[in-house]
């Protein structure tokens, strides 16, 4: 095989593992009997910095009724300490929040879990009429039957509000008759908060404010980067943390991704979670939003790790990565908040870390994994520039070599140099599969996946080199035949 095909292989097999694999871990030693205490969460986290290199980091941990600890590590782009307090961008956990604004409508008699969307929400209509039965509790487990794969995404995250986004669903289709399949999809979430909107005749950000975020004292806490303002996050290129812009696109006020928020506050959130402090709804909603539906361990705004005995979800933008853990069987609650992202993805590691450490066992350091695939794929991306400096280079004796032979001969000699440029050309379409459909776009793979991306491009770039210097030199020497 040649080795510019092992490099793309290598580097699309890198992706997958970075996608796929738990962090590889080494041990941190803690006491089992060690009772759980700041000092002994700062010291993990201490390591936790050390061993990942992460930017920064904001983590909280509470129990029952109280935060045990809340703090921030590292710093931000604006140069400010990471602390309790500092904002931060949660992405997908903002669906607990926007499923918990939905049932304090149905306790309020205001939405229907069992009644289809399209008759509490009008202007809601699709091209497949299958979409007319969609209710609103499949919305919120995610088995409405919508996908990324027969939605236009990228015209939805053009939209700049609620009801222009739910108006550009009228094209779309379903991938699954509704409550026959589970499928993580973001519409779900923003329809949701348009029928926030509608059911209580207030914009969804001042609905979340009135009626979640004050309710729980989270007065740092918001759906828009002009109420509360992070500052810029980081992608990791090749070992270095570089300060980026959030990725544009319709974020804030949608219901998928839109909250921003800081450790001090998710710990009242957590509390409130686990049935503890100030509750919006009651004892009944509150278990059925922690429960899975039917077909899927995916409950509203939640998953369940049976491993762990966890409600977890995770989030991840562009620039941030996050999670949020409760334990209802324990009391205990759990969110780390990165302003970074890569190609791996570290605060589920660190969660499970402070699972363990409440549980009296050794707890985990992730670290390494982000480096090492970074340096593989830096590594590739050299030896594959080198190998098209020497293919340019020795075109001429490459072409009078195979000087009149058949064409069809002198077409398969080419196919292998080729190969990087055909990945390439289909890597959005790749990584969205190995995504489970999700829609991954060019502009997308420039963030998490930057390495990556740099790597594909100087691969295809040194094959299509090599070859045209070779169609080029073939010309040149003669006919073929």
């Amino acid at each position: 095989m040649k080795p510019k095909l092992i490099g793309a292989l290598v580097a699309a097999a890198a992706l997958t593992a970075a996608l796929t694999a738990p962090a590889s871990a080494s041990a941190v030693r803690v006491a089992a009997t060690a009772e759980l205490t700041p000092a002994a969460i700062d010291a993990y986290l201490g390591k936790v910095m050390d061993a990942t290199g992460l930017p920064g980091i904001s983590v909280v941990v509470t129990h029952n009724d109280r935060v045990i600890h809340a703090a921030g590590y590292g710093q931000g782009s604006d140069g400010k300490p990471v602390t309790a307090d500092t904002p931060m961008r949660v992405a997908s956990l903002s669906k607990s929040f926007t499923a918990m604004a939905v049932l304090t409508l149905v306790d309020a008699g205001k939405i229907q879990l069992e009644k289809p969307v399209a008759q509490q929400l009008p202007g809601f209509h699709m091209a497949d009429p299958r979409a007319a039965t969609i209710t609103v509790r499949q919305l919120l487990d995610q088995t409405s039957g919508l996908s990324d794969t027969t939605l236009d995404i990228n015209a939805l995250e053009e939209t700049t509000s609620l009801a222009q986004y739910v108006d550009r669903l009228k094209t779309g289709t379903l991938a699954a008759d509704p409550g026959t399949r589970w499928a993580y999809c973001n519409v779900n979430y923003d329809l949701a908060a348009r029928l926030i909107e509608v059911a209580s005749g207030q914009s969804f950000d001042d609905y979340l404010k009135q009626h979640v975020f004050t309710p729980l004292g989270m007065t740092h806490s918001a759906v828009r980067a002009e109420v509360v303002r992070p500052s810029n996050g980081y992608n990791s290129v090749f070992g270095a943390w570089l300060a980026r812009p959030e990725l544009p696109g319709f974020l804030d006020g949608s219901g998928s991704g839109g909250v921003i928020t800081t450790a001090a506050d998710m710990g009242a959130w957590l509390v409130s979670q686990n049935g503890k402090g100030k509750q919006l709804v009651t004892p009944q909603s509150l278990r059925t939003m922690h429960t899975p539906s039917k077909i899927g361990d995916y409950a509203m705004g939640w998953s369940l790790d049976g491993d762990n005995k966890l409600l977890v979800h995770s989030g991840n933008l562009f620039t941030y990565t996050a999670v949020e853990a409760i334990s209802p069987e324990t009391g205990y609650g759990f969110a780390v908040m990165t302003n970074s992202a890569a190609l791996t993805d570290d605060t589920y590691s660190i969660a499970t870390g402070l699972l363990a450490m409440t549980e009296g066992r050794t707890p985990e350091l992730p670290g390494g994994d982000r480096q090492t695939f970074e340096l593989v794929l830096g590594l590739i991306g050299l030896v594959a520039a080198g190998l098209g400096i020497v293919g340019v280079r020795r075109s001429r004796r490459w072409a009078a070599r195979r000087a009149g032979r058949p064409r069809w001969r002198i077409a398969l000699r080419m196919v292998p140099v080729l190969l990087p440029v055909a990945l390439l050309a289909a890597y959005p379409d790749l990584i969205s599969f190995i995504s489970n459909g999700r829609t991954i776009t060019w502009a997308q793979l420039t963030y998490f996946a930057i390495p990556l991306t740099i790597t594909l491009a100087v691969a295809a770039l040194a094959g299509a080199a090599t070859t045209v210097m070779r169609l080029v030199r073939l010309r040149a020497v003669g006919p073929t035949r």
